[in-house]
């Protein structure tokens, strides 16, 4: 019999115990308290980064004032077996020198801008190049490089963290002032949800999202092309050699971005397709069926079948970019002390189109002062 999440934690606090990480060690049952605050290391010029330890529903969270960075995510397999979900480091330093946006909060402007260049209202910016010649998740000094303010809180049933920042004017080459609030949320169910808001002082573009790389069977367990995977959605965006996309807005019908009806994410993956030549594997966006919603619905599903562990992912977002972990080359070890290989997690990145300020067929990402960003995602785990 395959158990769902209550069912977990509820076995678990009947005998008084669960399991936690790979190795299945004795661990109390899971339950809500306060976050708690400790000292994670310091940067170069002596800025204190911070971790904060969330646990709510039987989800474990650690997550860093640097980058917003989720550290390490832990959830319970069928059998209430603990493991840590979130590729990551186990030092500030390692995320400083070398970190692929492990587990860190995206902006302002998640994916890429082809060139670092867009014109807003008759004026052209120049933004921060760092992918090749376009500009990648905000730039070589994004929100994901940032120390962020952190406000714990609790409230009913759920705990949580509110995360501010503020990018002046000219920051990475974009126009305004943009306050940015992002707040993540456990609920009593063990759901992880994130809320982002955002003002500005002057007309700018702005796609905010989370980079958190997944491997439902545990980080440093080896590939993840055997998790299956659906998506709702019927079509995608073809991408240039440079990733760039096209805007098309093609049919997955009969191609490997077909994931309508859940299948593992290895059975495509190396068929000579242009789109995968150019991704060296998935890194696209897929174009969800219900296109921008007032609340998250749900759009995607991701199962690991040794472990049982499921992942469920609600957006209001009309994008959702899936990347298989394409550039994971070998060099970086993980906070397990194991080498992540290509393929050794992946990312779910809802969004908004990538190069949007260049696409006027794709959704708006301008905002305007006086108006107010806001998107929600929400992670639901089962087993």
């Amino acid at each position: 019999m395959e158990l769902n999440r209550r069912t977990v934690i509820a076995g678990a606090a009947a005998t008084g115990v669960a399991a936690t990480s790979l190795g299945g060690t004795a661990h109390a049952s899971p339950g809500r308290g306060k976050p708690v605050k400790s000292l994670f290391g310091r940067l170069a010029d002596g800025t204190k980064v911070h971790s904060w330890s969330l646990e709510n529903g039987g989800t474990r969270m650690k997550v860093l004032s640097y980058g917003g960075v989720v550290q390490s995510l832990e959830i319970p397999d069928r059998r209430g077996r603990y493991a840590n979900v979130s590729l990551g480091f186990g030092t500030v330093e390692e995320y400083v020198a070398s970190s692929p946006y492990f587990g860190a909060l995206i902006g302002r402007y998640g994916n890429r801008i082809d060139q670092g260049r867009f014109t807003l209202d008759g004026q052209q910016y120049q933004l921060s190049v760092n992918d090749g010649e376009n500009s990648l998740h905000g730039g070589s000094q994004g929100f994901d490089k940032r120390v962020w303010d952190v406000e714990p809180f609790t409230r009913g049933s759920d705990v949580g963290l509110h995360l501010y920042h503020t990018s002046v004017d000219g920051e990475m080459g974009y126009p305004g002032t943009l306050r940015a609030k992002v707040t993540y949320t456990l609920t009593r169910d063990g759901d992880w949800r994130i809320d982002y808001e955002a003002t500005t002082d002057k007309a700018t573009v702005v796609n905010l999202t989370s980079h958190v790389y997944w491997n439902l069977a545990g980080e440093g367990s080896g590939s993840v092309y055997d998790h299956e995977l659906s998506i709702a959605a019927s079509r995608y965006t073809p991408v240039d050699s440079g990733l760039i996309p096209t805007g098309e807005l093609a049919r997955v019908a009969a191609t490997p971005f077909d994931f309508r009806r859940a299948k593992p994410i290895g059975r495509d993956i190396r068929t000579a397709h242009q789109q995968v030549l150019y991704g060296q594997g998935f890194d696209h966006n897929w174009v969800l069926d219900k296109g921008i919603t007032r609340r998250p619905e749900h759009v995607a599903t991701l199962r690991d079948p040794s472990s049982g562990r499921t992942l469920r992912i609600a957006t209001n977002e009309p994008g959702l970019q899936f990347y298989s972990g394409n550039f994971l080359d070998g060099t970086l070890v993980g906070s397990g002390g194991r080498v992540y290989r290509q393929g050794d997690g992946l990312c779910l990145e809802t969004q908004h189109f990538p190069d949007a300020p260049n696409q006027p067929s794709f959704p708006s990402t301008v905002l305007r002062p006086g108006q107010t960003y806001r998107t929600t995602t929400v992670h639901s785990f089962g087993a």
